[in-house]
């Protein structure tokens, strides 16, 4: 067991929502290396959000999972709820939780539930999340939320409506350092690109596309994305708010 007490976010509590795998599960795991009790929250996972418990309680930090339906405003309530309870206090929101799903203007099929959905899970969901977690969240809090590149740059047709739901979390985000300054809240989204999950992977059909769109002319990897997590919630963040920092290995330079 690693000494907790000397790591940068020793004594915090953090939740990662959808934070039982990909990006989400890189993201509780720096998190709880670095010293945070750690609660995440999935749909589907059990198996895999329990393990990571475990994984993360070997460490020597408190962790707890819920389960949660990011699409459902009432459950996302009641999981900052519920960590609170748990964990006795919160200080580092991750909105990681979020859907992908393509849409076409014009598309005779389309009967608007996969938009309803997306935008439900994208953007309510954060909401949610924010309102409550900003009635408990200690002074010099943190919120973080995992936007997407495609909120500055949409290279192919059919993302317009995921690109949207991402726009505006960004834009929340930035009203919401304004709402929270006074409590010395940050809150700012990082806006990955194509980064290398089960999900999304990099040989996938679109993989050498993507790969070629970037400057580094590969995918990112999780761990890359939990480090600038990592650094926003951290101390040496503090003047940082209303900000927007895309890590995308130059898809958009």
């Amino acid at each position: 067991m690693s000494n907790i007490s000397n790591k940068p976010l020793a004594g915090k509590v953090a939740l990662v929502t959808g934070g039982s795998r990909g990006i989400g599960a890189a993201i509780a795991r720096r998190l709880a290396n670095d010293g945070a009790d750690v609660a995440i929250s999935y749909a589907n996972s059990a198996d895999k959000a329990n393990d990571l418990v475990k994984e993360f309680e070997g460490l020597g930090v408190r962790a707890a999972a819920f389960k949660a339906d990011q699409a459902v405003g009432a459950q996302v309530t009641q999981l900052v709820r519920d960590v609170v309870a748990k964990l006795g206090h919160l200080d580092i929101l991750v909105n990681n939780a979020g859907v992908f799903a393509l849409g076409t203007a014009g598309d005779p099929t389309d009967d608007y539930s996969t938009l309803d959905h997306q935008l439900a899970v994208n953007i309510c969901g954060v909401v949610a999340a924010v309102r409550e977690a900003a009635k408990v969240l200690r002074e010099d809090g943190r919120i973080i939320t995992i936007g997407s590149n495609g909120a500055d740059h949409i290279p192919f047709p059919g993302s317009a409506e995921y690109a949207g739901s991402k726009a505006a979390v960004a834009g929340f985000s930035r009203g919401w350092s304004r709402d929270l300054g006074g409590k010395a809240i940050t809150v700012n989204t990082i806006q990955p690109g194509p980064i290398a999950t089960d999900m999304n992977p990099d040989t996938g059909d679109f993989a050498d596309m993507l790969k070629g769109m970037s400057a580094l002319k590969r995918y990112g990897k999780p761990d890359e994305i939990a480090a600038v997590v990592a650094f926003l919630a951290g101390p040496d963040a503090s003047y940082i708010t209303g900000s927007t920092i895309t890590v995308d290995g130059g898809v958009i330079a």
